[in-house]
């Protein structure tokens, strides 16, 4: 199990001159790949440290930014497969979840999507 907290920050104080490759595995950051093979996590350790010593990383997704702070472009591009994609981001601030459905309506030159069950005037 990974520790959080003041036992990561207790424990990375214990092993003082360790690699960090050994600080992540002893700390728990570590799981298994399909071939059996190990597979350390320092993204999720470095985060475990900085919440540990009080940075907030911010990650809510409601105040308009991404994933790591960056502020939403709102442009999306049409991926090499066709697939039109709305991130994570985006959905938050709208207060979507799995499992909402939507209209599609085409224009000229744009896609609204609208709320199934959505009448005129909440649009």
């Amino acid at each position: 199990m990974a520790l959080t907290g003041s036992d990561l920050l207790t424990k990375v104080k214990e092993l003082g001159n360790a690699s960090k490759s050994e600080l992540v595995r002893a700390c728990g950051y570590v799981c298994s790949k399909k071939d059996s093979s190990e597979r350390l996590n320092f993204t999720a350790f470095y985060e475990a440290l900085l919440e540990a010593k009080g940075v907030s990383l911010g990650t809510d997704g409601g105040n308009g930014k991404g994933r790591g702070g960056r502020s939403l472009s709102y442009v999306a591009t049409v991926q090499g497969n066709g697939n039109l994609l709305v991130g994570k981001a985006y959905t938050g601030l709208l207060g979507l979840k799995p499992g909402d459905e939507f209209e599609i309506k085409l224009g000229r030159k744009q896609v609204r999507l609208v709320p199934v069950g959505a009448g005129a005037d909440e649009v």
